[in-house]
């Protein structure tokens, strides 16, 4: 009776196999593929799985990549479903101005966050930042409502902004340092710190608005980049999607 997990970005296909669909399931078996990679799976990396009795999936790559990945999932007798985001679900409600309108993988994010500050104790506000493709900064207050978020581009997307817009300048291979006396360690330096002065001002607005600290959870592929140069206490969280998944699955409440 296994659960897979499956989280489709718009550069990777993530997945997690636990015992069961209920959170706090052990965790079986994990991995990652590129997109361009990922029709191979049933042939290669998820043949050796055990056969999961359900899926549950986010998706933000789009109707084709979707179809690609279901030919996989042939390989056992079960049918996929996938999460679309609504106006309420595991305690989180949504605070866009259209619910459905809210990317699948941050509505997801943020119900993982809500049941990981609540299985510590007392409800306090959240600050959701998962750092791939793009970055998303989101707030969620103490009673699990979703105040709103930002979207900027992740490093790669800035670095390449900045490589096709600027005469001479390239995609560096630099590090993020405080005081950069090379072009490459000033260009990653200067993304770097555009993400985290996104972060840091989000965080200062959400304690205002609560009146708490709030717990600042990173995930994402390139969230370890940020976790080295952010001031703020953090946690970085490889899970947060997968958890969130868990629990939409434990109530059934995707679609």
């Amino acid at each position: 009776m296994s659960f897979l997990a499956i989280d489709v970005g718009n550069t990777r296909l993530k997945w997690a196999q636990y015992a069961s669909g209920a959170p706090g399931a052990p965790m079986l078996a994990h991995g990652a593929a590129f997109l361009e990679a990922i029709d191979d799976l049933a042939e290669t990396t998820w043949k050796a799985l055990e056969p999961p009795s359900q899926v549950l999936g986010c998706i933000v790559a789009g109707e084709a990549v979707r179809r690609r990945t279901e030919e996989q999932l042939e390989l056992w007798d079960v049918v996929p479903r996938w999460v679309v985001s609504s106006a309420e679900a595991c305690g989180v409600v949504n605070g866009y101005d259209h619910p459905s309108r809210l990317g699948v993988d941050r509505w997801v994010a943020l119900i993982g966050a809500r049941q990981r500050v609540l299985a510590r104790g007392a409800a306090r506000p959240a600050l959701v930042v998962m750092v791939g493709t793009a970055v998303t900064v989101d707030a969620l207050d103490t009673e699990g409502r979703f105040l709103g978020g930002l979207i900027l581009p992740g490093f790669g997307l800035m670095l390449r902004a900045l490589e096709m817009g600027t005469a001479g300048l390239k995609t560096p291979t630099g590090d993020a340092v405080d005081f950069p006396t090379n072009t490459s360690d000033a260009l990653m330096s200067g993304g770097t710190d555009a993400i985290a002065g996104a972060i840091e001002r989000m965080h200062r607005r959400l304690a205002k608005r609560t009146g708490q600290a709030p717990l600042l959870l990173l995930g994402g592929g390139a969230a370890v980049k940020l976790a080295a140069v952010t001031d703020l206490p953090h946690e970085t969280v490889d899970t947060l999607i997968f958890e969130g998944l868990l629990q939409l699955q434990s109530r059934r409440t995707a679609v």
